[in-house]
């Protein structure tokens, strides 16, 4: 869950108020979903103290900041809902020319940009601080590690405008980056700068790499990677900023721009939108002024929330749920509606509700309804028995898994309990895969755990490659989970329960692995059948499929020699795998 520091004395400025105790705080910070994970040394002046707050909903990136946790706990306590009209109706006047260009070459590459300038008084260490954490804590955590979403922030005096978002060959461009002293190509901060290298899975493959810069030429930044060391480098001081962020998925986009400019609005600064014009068309059209408020009304039935919360009907009126709505910083109106996917169904007496621009988690009734308990706080409800009783029992799957786990267990095996994540050498590479059911993690945080095993086996000949030391024979087993790709399923992947032996002995054979499976078998009370089969982590023609009723349910036979040989193995194997779920 997202973290945040936030300095004391900013934070409870903008909350309005301060808390004597720290359980009194934390009581507070229940309405936001959070908690306090740490309170502010108190030997330290009032302006250098900083609170450490853990959020539990991932859902609300608005409180990933101190304006935005700050503003949730003042409206809570009574202070007026704040209005933005920088939201209202904007036009191509009211941007003064302030335009960002968005070049059709970056269609496919980072198509979506949103923008605005943040004026006002001079920034504070403490405020550039809060700005460059809300920054990464959106980028990260929102963002997907930068992929979707990131952000960059400028000094906005030297831009000329307009700004122009394009796309360029990664070699023929070069500019100093932020923290550096010397100009690289956008291909070698790939390679040579920290942040470079630790977002370079994001762009390294693409033929075409984002750049930000004005009309003079002046770079502004390599989204989502890097800002430029001039125009990116905003200092303490400054009083005018170009806030601009750009991503892979629109409504994203345009949702974290406005929660930057919220937050920096609560602290004072003026807001001026930017015109955003496409050469291609968007969810939004090919000019967008942005801050963008694009969230829909979403309808609440009176009858779904004294259903999901347990109040009746003379709880749960109008009026209370608009005031606690209105705690939310919720604007709401009663009314006669249908909910959204209900079309057909009767209009029924309940609420409308406008959810803030910095907020678009509101994508169904129930979210409504929860706003609504929070509003009136869990202390208002009465508890309750639960009424129904169940009896929990295991599912079949689980049962058939672990009775093949006896079975092999009494055979001598010994159970071993692996990593689904593994890197593509032990998975594809040292198995003779040819990779192509594999699944790829998209962000891996590291090369060893980047994809999804497809099999028991490579786990099971990890373990052997270590074992060499250990005295022989060698049987060890698993029962676990695989995920490969799969056309048939509607994801496009599919995930089973797995069963595999491995055995590692001198005089392990073809015959040893066949009378390993009959075993099984036997145990099982299944009839099978076995054919000829090709295999290329096995030993051609010393390796058999395992069919009942006419479908393939696994395979076994004797390791291949290159296999063995990247594994360090000292004497052959034989190993086996079975498709419980298909078995089932």
């Amino acid at each position: 869950m997202p973290k945040i520091e936030v300095n004391e004395e900013l934070f409870y400025t903008l909350a309005q108020r301060r808390f004597d105790t720290p359980e009194a705080f934390q009581e507070a910070l229940s309405v936001a979903k959070a908690e306090l994970d740490e309170d502010s040394d108190k030997t330290l002046p009032p302006h250098e103290r900083t609170l450490k707050i853990e959020l539990n909903d991932t859902n609300r990136p608005d409180l990933w900041s101190t304006a935005g946790c700050a503003r949730q706990l003042r409206v809570y306590a009574g202070g007026e809902i704040p209005r933005y009209p920088f939201f209202s109706s904007p036009t191509s006047a009211r941007t003064a020319g302030r335009t960002a260009r968005v070049a059709g070459a970056v269609q496919k590459v980072r198509p979506f940009l949103a923008g605005f300038i943040a004026s006002g008084a001079a920034i504070t260490d403490a405020a550039l601080r809060d700005m460059i954490q809300t920054q990464e804590k959106l980028a990260w955590n929102f963002g997907r590690k930068r992929r979707t979403v990131s952000m960059g922030l400028y000094r906005t005096a030297r831009v000329v405008w307009p700004v122009v978002y394009t796309a360029v060959d990664p070699d023929s461009v070069s500019f100093v980056p932020l923290q550096w002293d010397a100009p690289l190509t956008l291909r070698e901060i790939l390679r040579q700068h920290p942040k470079g290298r630790e977002y370079a899975f994001i762009q390294e493959h693409e033929p075409l790499h984002p750049l930000l810069l004005d009309s003079s030429g002046q770079i502004l930044s390599y989204p989502p990677i890097i800002n430029s060391a001039d125009l990116g480098a905003v200092q303490v001081g400054d009083r005018d900023i170009f806030v601009e962020v750009t991503g892979t998925d629109m409504p994203q986009v345009l949702l974290a721009a406005s929660i930057m400019a919220c937050d920096l609005a609560d602290q004072g600064y003026t807001i001026e939108p930017v015109a955003i014009e496409y050469e291609y068309n968007t969810p939004f059209g090919r000019r967008c002024v942005t801050p963008f408020y694009f969230q829909e009304p979403v309808f609440c039935a009176f009858e779904r929330i004294e259903r999901i919360l347990g109040k009746n009907q003379e709880e749960l009126d109008g009026r209370a749920c608009k005031a606690a709505l209105r705690n939310m910083g919720v604007p709401a109106e009663e009314v006669r509606g249908r909910e959204r996917g209900q079309p057909l169904e009767k209009e029924k007496p309940g609420m409308r509700v406008y959810p803030p621009p910095y907020r678009n988690d509101f994508l169904h009734a129930a979210d409504a309804a929860e706003d609504v308990m929070i509003g009136q706080g869990l202390c208002s409800f009465t508890p309750r028995r639960p009424r129904d009783f169940t009896v929990g029992r295991l599912s079949p799957i689980t049962a058939f898994s672990r009775t093949v786990r006896e079975i092999l267990t009494g055979m001598g095996y010994q159970e071993m309990i692996y990593n689904y994540l593994g890197s593509r050498k032990d998975l594809v590479d040292t198995m003779r895969g040819d990779g192509k059911r594999i699944i790829r993690v998209a962000n891996p945080m590291t090369e060893n755990y980047e994809y999804v095993r497809d099999s028991v086996l490579a786990s099971l000949c990890m373990s052997e490659a270590v074992s060499g030391h250990a005295a022989y024979p060698h049987k060890i087993c698993e029962i676990g989970k695989v995920a490969y790709r799969d056309p048939r399923e509607n994801d496009g992947t599919s995930t089973r329960t797995y069963a595999g032996f491995l055995a590692a002995d001198k005089d392990a054979t073809f015959n040893t692995a066949a009378a390993q499976v009959q075993t099984l078998f036997y145990y099982l009370s299944r009839e099978y059948a076995v054919e000829e089969a090709e295999d290329p982590r096995f030993i051609p023609g010393r390796v058999a499929a395992i069919r009942v009723s006419g479908s393939p349910v696994g395979v076994f036979g004797e390791i291949h020699p290159e296999v063995l040989a990247g594994l360090g193995a000292a004497v052959p194997c034989i190993a086996g795998e079975i498709d419980l779920d298909a078995l089932l």
